[in-house]
């Protein structure tokens, strides 16, 4: 028994250096890790600390740098996230165009020759008007400003070789700015299954001040007067614009509603119903009634000639309180024709018809052709020369009161000739693109036998436009 309690002593005494060995070792393991845990605390003191403040420096800890660089990133890209998201759906257009016209000698009532210089600016601004449920909204507004009225020709029947000039209700000094138009815009998808996405049909919904041109008479090449023809009888349909029958404001607006529907079920024959009513005579300046207004309809398709994109448009008018070249208001009728073709990847033609089927109106007909050709041919894609012809016939009622015909009581005839044939108009123009904002244009106009009178000379106009617009 003794032996054996020997035995496990001296078994315990050989053991006890290992074990004290290893106590050693553990200790020395357990104080380095609290000397890293604390130094890591104090890391993560210091790494808060920083934080505390968005600026960035050098004598922070290298990982809190890195964190606030991050952060600035990811919160720069959340802001310019949003600004794109506001800026959504929003598009501006801007212009300012002058023009500086000479007449020929007799072509204004003096029979002097003449030179005038006018500009006129345009702001427009598209925003989104909301939504209800798959009906989207828009807002469309547009200012107009100028200044200068443009060269007064003598009795013509579109007396406006610069459709450009603006500057009616202000003096010579001032210039002169409008809100041109204001309107709001519901577009519907159809059928109504709430699949927006496979909708190849709309209904879209117009109202508030409007030029009714915008949706009407239309034409890809002959619409314009700040980059194509200025002569008025090439702009729109001469009939209703130069006319009279259109109704609208001494600028060219009038308040009113627009119902449109439009189908694109098949790519490149796309077609459309519109049907507009706007207000006419006092009407048109909202110092009238809105009664016996303008009404006018028209049926447009698009089609292609040898994959060549073309729209075709025929429309009819009504209007209930129409001048008349008596002075006299009556309801005036009428029908007309835009068409636009390319025929070539450089080149387009057009046409316009009008007819006044009722009223009392100066001329009658209207028939106006031109062509487009793009520079493509001698490295001048961008540019273009245009050139329009056309043709008004003088209606049967003015031809046997023209010349007695005394509508401002004066006492005098307000022509003082006999009417008779057709007036004609010619247009040249080479528009230079000097860059993609800035564009050159001269032109060169003809007039002949204006307002179909017969014993005065033709009317030369030679004319330079500048357009500056984004």
């Amino acid at each position: 028994m003794r032996a054996r309690a020997f035995a496990a002593l001296l078994a315990a005494g050989l053991a006890a250096p290992a074990l004290a060995d290893d106590t050693a070792a553990l200790r020395a393991e357990l104080k380095r890790l609290a000397e890293r845990i604390e130094a890591l605390e104090r890391q993560n003191k210091e790494m808060e600390k920083a934080l505390t403040t968005e600026r960035i420096s050098e004598q922070e800890p290298e990982i809190a740098m890195r964190l606030k660089a991050v952060e600035f990133q990811a919160l720069s890209m959340q802001k310019q996230a949003r600004q794109i998201e506001a800026l959504e759906g929003i598009s501006v257009g801007a212009s300012i165009t002058g023009v500086a016209q000479k007449v020929s000698h007799g072509g204004t009532p003096t029979d002097q020759r003449e030179s005038r210089a006018s500009y006129r600016g345009d702001l427009s601004v598209t925003l989104p008007g909301g939504a209800m449920g798959d009906i989207d909204g828009s807002i469309f507004t547009h200012v107009r400003f100028g200044q200068g009225n443009g060269i007064g020709l003598k009795s013509t029947y579109t007396s406006t070789p610069n459709t450009l000039a603006f500057q009616t209700g202000a003096g010579p000094d001032d210039s002169f700015a409008i809100l041109a138009q204001a309107w709001y815009q519901l577009k519907v998808p159809l059928p109504r299954d709430g699949i927006k996405a496979n909708s190849r049909e709309h209904l879209h919904v117009t109202f508030g001040k409007i030029d009714p041109f915008v949706f009407f008479d239309q034409n890809a090449i002959a619409d314009d007067e700040s980059t194509r023809f200025m002569n008025n009888a090439f702009v729109h349909n001469p009939l209703l614009d130069s006319g009279g029958d259109v109704g609208a404001d001494a600028y060219g607006f009038s308040p009113g509603a627009i119902v449109q529907y439009v189908n694109e079920q098949q790519k490149g024959a796309e077609w459309s119903l519109s049907l507009g009513v706007f207000g006419a005579g006092p009407g048109a300046n909202f110092s009238g009634s809105l009664s016996s207004p303008l009404v006018i309809a028209q049926a447009e398709t698009h089609a292609r000639f040898n994959y060549l994109p073309g729209s075709y448009r025929l429309y009819t008018w009504q209007n209930g309180r129409a001048p008349g070249y008596d002075g006299v208001e009556r309801r005036h009728a009428g029908i007309g024709a835009s068409v636009d073709q390319k025929v070539a990847d450089d080149l387009t033609l057009f046409g316009r018809y009008g007819h006044q089927l009722k009223g009392r109106t100066r001329f009658d007909r209207a028939i106006t052709v031109g062509a487009e050709l793009a520079g493509s041919d001698w490295g001048r894609g961008t540019d273009g020369v245009g050139i329009a012809l056309g043709a008004l016939r003088t209606s049967k009622d003015f031809r046997n009161d023209s010349a007695t015909v005394d509508a401002d009581g004066d006492g005098n005839p307000d022509f003082g000739y006999r009417a008779a044939g057709w007036e004609r108009q010619v247009e040249l123009y080479y528009r230079y693109k000097v860059n993609g904002k800035f564009e050159l244009t001269p032109d060169v106009q003809l007039i002949q036998r204006p307002a179909g009178n017969g014993g005065t000379q033709s009317i030369k106009v030679i004319g330079l436009r500048a357009k500056i617009g984004i």
